[in-house]
């Protein structure tokens, strides 16, 4: 996987996860060890995580979205948007979703 994600690679993951409804919320607790168990359960069954970060958060949307990524092996935030945040792990035996080509449009 590369290290980066290209404009056109996170735009074509963006359009995937459209509609998708959150899997993780984040609220006043912030990061917490059972925050991080249930983003690395949900990368068991889905390549695309969506979470949402609520207003009483400590931290806000892309500090969080970037200790998930660096807490877990191999996972990428694709987009930080308001209160939500899209994160990228492809499948590391069977990967489901296929990325357009470095360079290309």
């Amino acid at each position: 996987m590369p290290d980066r994600l290209t404009s056109s690679q996170r735009a074509h993951l963006r359009s995937l996860a459209h509609g998708q409804d959150p899997l993780v919320h984040i609220g006043k607790e912030g990061l917490t060890d059972a925050v991080e168990q249930s983003v690395a359960e949900a990368f068991n069954t889905r390549e695309l995580v969506t979470i949402r970060v609520l207003d009483n958060a400590p931290r806000d949307v892309r500090d969080i979205a970037e200790a998930v990524a660096a807490a877990l092996d191999d996972v990428q935030v694709v987009r930080t948007i308001g209160g939500t945040a899209l994160l990228y792990r492809p499948h590391p035996e069977e990967p489901e979703i296929v990325l357009p080509e470095a360079g290309t449009n």
